[in-house]
């Protein structure tokens, strides 16, 4: 099976999107497909072997729409049109002439005459996009938005000509002058048109977080030819140049620093604001930020193949995919247009026959035509979708899809791998012990650093980076010897002979170190001309944000849960001093796996956070699942959703995010389903004309982007 991304136009509401996914699943080679109408985009598993792209864009080009294969990104703004500008200001004077009308100024509005020129050339001319899009609806056996729009604009249109031209009053003037509806039909086309152009500038300007990443990019870039350096658009980049970035220049390209040094801002990628500093052999990132200084660096991946690339193609595949709540919009407006026809038919036979009146039966018919458009029924769940999927990103958690992220929304249980998740996969100093009361732990940590600095031990460097962190200068060792599976001896300029490794090699007994920690970790011991003097304690150490994750977890109800192949009591020990109750140790794969289905069996929503192989069977058996960026391959594969910052703290933020996220769903499904529910009736009773159901049919998209917009200010607690 082969996946890919369609761009497709001419949508014009979610039916149109119901259509194309309908008539693509349809087809055998066809494994799946999902339109997203607030994307304009469809994502199509397919056998290549049974069709190929050419196959899929002619069947959606039958259904009435173009496709193309979905490129890199770029950013596209929603523009006023000539034939809108038009449009509205056709539309000035019967707006003028209905403020005359609520005033009792029936003199502002134009003469039947002119209402009609003008209202033609709206109707057979400026309408023309809505009876294309109404035609190929009606072609696919499938109604949507324009086909409503189209026949209550020209039921309006023909009977004002009817009234104009062919009724008693024709041709009279003074109180019987014909009343006709021009203005009708000429304000819910421009109404219409108007509430589209906002919606496609919301979703190209304000929904798609594309934009904010695409901006990261520099257009020119410096390139060294020769001895000197020249100034070169972004796509002329090749693997191998050498580039150069001065203070407040983006980063073009994922690279190594070859000279110079800068702090750079990584947030478009990690999330986190605070600065790295690059020096030469340190990596770069495509869209960083130059804070300070200047580095020379070379090109090892571009476009696509970058970080930001690869995030760019993962959020927009995730925001083009489809939420499970999103199917019961579908499903709705699946039958909806029908259903609303079938309405307005029904409304128009019952007011002619009560009210013998053909004027009310027609206006209050296309006035339910008019308001009962399915758009912001099928904006609803997308436009949600899109602005959070941004706001994750912008927080380093990449979400493979929607499914991931309304699934996270209901998570009330988290199991945490230990290793690299809570803490940090390396040993830390954690604890000191002083038998000789002569020396400081400073003066100790200096001893044995000043041994220990040449080994390659990850203890020998845990307590080299710890003195160093303190500022403590190493003092130069002679006579260095590596006493295998014991220890090092060496000498000090004005201290003796240095001994360090196990308590054993060093002669220090362990009866006095009560502390559990004492327990869990690893000890190296110190001893000075043959005198035990001290010991200091490693131990994997907690993240710097572990424990403010655990307590956000806590106050947001969700049980939490460690799963560890540690052994127990060190399981315990960090479990502890989380606060947290359910701690497992010597864990196998499968235990962990067997575990999190068990807990599924009880009733529970389960979230595991992991980063290495043996975490692949239990992030599969999760409802959903958070892998480290920058752990093994296999974690992130298995993996929902990737943290970018390898942050517990970030898993928080992926779950809050989400529960916003779907708040905003059904506030949207509400908004929509309200707005049917209550309008239809109305319109149908004749309580809207058809001017102000079109305006509220246009406001109704407007209120359902508004809202999911919202979003782009999330606080997270």
């Amino acid at each position: 099976m082969e996946k890919l991304q369609f761009s497709i136009e001419g949508m014009t509401c979610q039916a149109c999107a119901t259509r194309i996914e309908k008539i693509l699943n349809k087809k055998e080679a066809i494994h799946q497909a999902q339109v997203n109408f607030a994307s304009e985009e469809a994502q199509i598993v397919f056998n290549p072997q049974l069709i190929d792209t050419e196959g899929l864009i002619e069947l959606i080009r039958k259904a009435g729409y173009n496709a193309a294969i979905k490129k890199e990104p770029m950013i596209q703004q929603a523009h006023m049109t000539p034939r809108l500008w038009l449009l509205l200001v056709i539309n000035i004077p019967f707006l003028v002439g209905m403020l005359g009308m609520l005033l009792g100024q029936h003199q502002w509005m134009l003469p039947p005459l002119w209402q009609l020129i003008l209202a033609s050339i709206v109707q057979w001319l400026l309408a023309i996009p809505f009876y294309k899009s109404a035609w190929a609806a009606i072609k696919g056996g499938l109604a949507n938005m324009d086909v409503l729009v189209t026949l209550g604009t020209v039921a309006i249109y023909l009977y004002s000509i009817y009234q104009l031209f062919f009724s008693p009053h024709a041709g009279h003037h003074g109180s019987s002058m014909p009343h006709v509806y021009f203005e009708a039909s000429v304000m819910i086309i421009g109404f219409v048109s108007l509430g589209k152009y906002l919606e496609e500038r919301a979703k190209k300007n304000s929904l798609n977080s594309l934009r904010l990443l695409l901006r990261l990019r520099p257009t020119k870039v410096q390139r060294q030819q020769g001895v000197s350096w020249e100034t070169i658009a972004l796509d002329d980049v090749k693997v191998g140049d050498i580039l150069r970035a001065n203070h407040g220049d983006r980063i073009a390209a994922d690279g190594v620093v070859l000279q110079g040094n800068a702090w750079m801002d990584e947030s478009h990628l990690t999330g986190e604001s605070r600065a790295e500093e690059k020096l030469s052999g340190s990596a770069v990132l495509a869209g960083s930020l130059v804070n300070d200084g200047s580095i020379i660096y070379q090109a090892q991946q571009l476009g696509s193949q970058t970080l930001l690339g690869d995030m760019m193609s993962a959020l927009s595949e995730a925001q083009g995919s489809k939420a499970p709540i999103a199917r019961l919009a579908d499903k709705v407006s699946a039958i909806f247009v029908p259903v609303v026809v079938g309405i307005a038919i029904l409304t128009f036979i019952l007011t002619f026959w009560l009210k013998g009146d053909v004027e009310s039966a027609i206006m209050n018919a296309v006035a339910v035509l008019v308001i009962a458009c399915p758009c912001a029924l099928g904006l609803a769940t997308p436009a949600a979708i899109m602005v959070g999927m941004g706001q994750a990103v912008k927080r380093g958690i990449w979400f493979k899809d929607a499914t991931v992220m309304e699934e996270a929304a209901h998570v009330n249980a988290v199991v945490f791998d230990k290793t690299g998740t809570l803490t940090a996969g390396k040993p830390e100093l954690v604890a000191s012990h002083i038998e000789d009361v002569t020396f400081s732990e400073d003066k100790l940590l200096q001893i044995v650093a000043s041994v220990e600095q040449s080994a390659t031990h990850p203890l020998a460097k845990a307590l080299v980076s710890a003195a160093q962190k303190k500022g403590l200068v190493l003092l130069e060792a002679f006579n260095v010897t590596n006493v295998v599976g014991q220890g090092v001896m060496a000498e000090l300029t004005d201290i003796g002979v240095i001994r360090v490794g196990k308590p054993d090699f060093c002669g220090l007994s362990m009866t006095n170190l009560s502390d559990k920690v004492w327990g869990i970790a690893s000890i190296v011991a110190i001893a000075i001309n043959d005198k035990p003097v001290g010991a200091f304690a490693l131990a994997d150490g907690l993240k710097e944000d572990t424990r403010l994750a655990i307590e956000r977890l806590k106050d947001h109800q969700i049980d939490i849960y460690v799963m560890s192949g540690d052994h127990q009591q060190v399981v315990s020990y960090i479990a502890q001093q989380l606060g947290i109750t359910h701690a497992y140790g010597q864990c196998s794969p499968r235990d962990k796996a067997e575990r999190i289905r068990a807990l599924r069996q009880e009733g529970k929503v389960v979230a595991m956070v992991g980063d290495g192989v043996n975490d692949a069977p239990a992030l599969v058996a999760a409802n959903v699942s958070f892998a480290m960026k920058g752990g093994s391959d296999v974690a992130e594969y298995s993996a929902s959703a990737s943290l970018m910052q390898q942050s517990a703290n970030q898993m928080v933020d992926a779950l809050l995010v989400s529960r916003a996220t779907l708040k905003n769903i059904k506030q949207n499904l509400f908004f929509a389903f309200i707005y049917n529910v209550l309008g239809i009736p109305l319109a149908a009773l004749g309580f809207l004309n058809p001017i102000i159901a079109g305006a509220a049919m246009a406001l109704s998209s407007v209120s359902v982007l508004s809202n999911a917009l919202r979003l782009k200010h999330l606080r997270l607690n």
